[in-house]
């Protein structure tokens, strides 16, 4: 059995901006996605793979940040190795590899998996690994089909149809080359650190055309490339990834439709999609990690209650739908009342109390949140600590929204609804498409604002 590792680049504290105010209350990599950190996903993929001796986190967080998160894998995971190496500097998606990659070959792996930290995928590993079995390259990476529209805001993969070979890599194109996008996941042999060699050489060459590096003649006011310690700060989408191209050493696993899922994770509401992509993918691949009620809450109906005409499942006591709507996670020590109505795509944290006549749906309620009797959650985020009133409602834009950036010509755009740790809304208020940043007690109804 050849023997593998992992590493799962997390980038660092400054990294993750647009993820506000959500990143405020946890480093962006550790924010829960259905019932689980964000990287979680990533190490239980790498760690069902024969072979996997070791995974190592890679970033420019303080270490005490993965703690404990690496204390609670190392426990469920305990047959492999799971690390933390911090960067003494923000290195690049690709310097951090280059700069530990004698941690990395230690015990002579014959391949290692690189993930990027700010994905949600079905990452089908395996499949990858076999497919890069048959190929003689240095490198595979996964590709994923997406709507031509979307392609210049990733990384362009043209590929040989017959042979998988990638012939050209254009990171965030101008023009669209091909509908097929890199995912930022990589499958390397060690002899990618020859070309990372390369790439450092070639970016040194062009710093010394351009007058930029000059290691002989350095200053404060022009300070030379190594004294900046600039020397293994590279790119691996631009620096690297092109030269594997020109090589012909780089081939590309393209995802199965409707069977693998993938998604970047840039902005906080991206995490509504990511989470209803990997409970759906639950409860086809792994049902028991979704949350079921007991019989008796979901059972059928008194007959003096009726059943629900429009969706033909039973009516509580109080006339209104109650009960489950699969796919749902909710933490054992959250306490939901049984005439709630959850789901689907929900993911409820940790001391969560929701009360009588609630609807969440699309949404995420961060840990020890009250949502009080007849309120309404749809396409929302809830954070951490949050009170939310009786017959209150908290609503945000459906689906995913494309843009970057919260606002555009003043105005929120319509994306989740999300409220940040500590936030308070009183009875009877409506808060809909807002982003509300920690610590603020909401009165009044707002809409499609940032509320500071």
């Amino acid at each position: 059995m050849s023997v593998l590792k992992g590493v799962i680049l997390v980038g660092g504290p400054s990294v993750g901006t647009q993820f506000r105010p959500l990143s405020m209350g946890v480093p962006k990599p550790l924010f829960p996605i259905a019932g689980s950190p964000m990287i979680y996903h990533h190490v239980n993929a790498l760690a069902k793979l024969p072979g996997m001796k070791e995974i190592l986190l890679v970033g420019f967080f303080e270490k005490e940040v993965f703690d404990r998160f690496l204390a609670d894998v190392q426990l469920e995971f305990n047959t492999i190795s799971i690390r933390y190496l911090r960067e003494y500097q923000s290195l690049g998606t690709g310097g951090g590899l280059y700069h530990f990659r004698d941690e990395i070959l230690r015990g002579n792996p014959e391949k290692f998996f690189v993930l990027n930290a700010d994905i949600a995928c079905s990452f089908p590993l395996d499949n990858m690994l076999a497919f890069d079995s048959q190929k003689k390259a240095t490198a595979t990476i996964m590709g994923f089909k997406v709507d031509r529209k979307l392609v210049t805001k990733f990384g362009c993969v043209v590929l040989n149809p017959e042979t998988a070979e990638v012939l050209h890599f254009v990171e965030k194109p101008e023009t669209v080359l091909s509908d097929t996008i890199s995912t930022g996941i990589y499958l390397f042999n060690k002899d990618i650190f020859n070309v990372m060699a390369e790439a450092i050489s070639g970016l040194r060459a062009k710093a010394l055309e351009d007058g930029v590096y000059d290691s002989g003649n350095a200053s404060d006011s022009r300070p030379s490339l190594l004294t900046s310690n600039q020397e293994e700060r590279i790119r691996l989408e631009h620096d690297v990834l092109s030269l594997l191209a020109a090589g012909k050493k780089l081939y590309c696993y393209v995802g199965v439709p409707n069977k693998d899922f993938w998604m970047q994770l840039k902005t906080g509401s991206s995490t509504i999609p990511a989470n209803r992509l990997y409970l759906q993918h639950f409860k086809v691949t792994a049902p028991r990690r979704l949350s079921h009620v007991p019989t008796s809450t979901l059972s059928v109906a008194p007959p003096s209650t009726g059943v629900s005409p429009l969706l033909g499942t039973p009516l509580s006591p109080n006339g209104f739908n109650s009960g489950i709507i699969q796919p749902v996670w909710i933490h054992p020590t959250a306490n939901v009342h049984p005439s709630a109505r959850i789901g689907p795509n929900v993911s409820v944290g940790p001391r969560c109390v929701i009360g009588r006549g609630v609807r969440v749906k699309d949404s995420i309620i961060l840990d020890n949140v009250e949502i009080k009797n007849d309120s309404c959650i749809l396409n929302a985020i809830v954070g951490w600590d949050s009170r939310i009133g009786a017959w209150s409602r908290i609503e945000g834009a459906p689906g995913e929204s494309l843009q970057l950036n919260a606002t555009y010509k003043g105005m929120k755009v319509p994306s989740a609804c999300i409220l940040g740790k500590n936030v308070s809304v009183a009875d009877e208020v409506a808060i809909r498409n807002c982003i509300v940043l920690p610590h603020k007690e909401l009165k009044t109804s707002f809409h499609n604002e940032v509320l500071m």
